[in-house]
């Protein structure tokens, strides 16, 4: 029996603004719970997260406002938009998100939004904490002295 190579993950959304507002400290993987014409519109790879963010409400972990366009080939079965989806995790996954939540200044945030190598939808979410003003100059200062180092690396041999 011939072993299949893995096809990587095909990205649908990417949220970039994400590390540069706030501080990754920990990551995870989630299944969303969509309907068929937000799968098919998906696969066009039009949707933006980088306004979404997740919430917590009746002790379920929600993605609120990520935006999947209407699919054009679907008649009067279209979906919403901006509507919440349910994300899928394990119990134990759920609740330490929850506690996580639930400390001061700690949100979730949609990192990506891609499909795995079976061909199914998942979010990666970030635990994440916001950076301050002074936070965002000091990345801005260390990624341009790398760029900078770099260069005088290549120049110089």
């Amino acid at each position: 029996m011939a072993v299949k190579d893995a096809a990587p993950p095909r990205l649908i959304a990417q949220n970039r603004k994400a590390r540069h507002e706030y501080f990754i400290e920990d990551k995870l993987e989630a299944g969303i719970v969509l309907t068929g014409t937000e799968v098919k519109s998906l696969r066009q790879g039009r949707s933006t997260i980088s306004e979404a963010y997740a919430a917590e409400k009746d002790g379920e972990i929600w993605l609120i406002n990520a935006y999947i366009p209407e699919y054009q080939s679907a008649s009067h079965f279209q979906h919403e938009t901006r509507r919440p989806r349910k994300l899928l995790l394990h119990r134990r996954q759920r609740d330490r998100l929850i506690g996580e939540v639930q400390r001061e200044g700690i949100t979730l945030v949609p990192l990506s939004l891609y499909f795995n190598a079976r061909g199914i939808a998942k979010v990666e979410l970030g635990i994440a904490k916001g950076k301050h003003k002074y936070d965002k100059r000091e990345t801005v200062k260390k990624r341009d002295w790398e760029r900078q180092k770099a260069r005088l690396m290549r120049t110089k041999g």
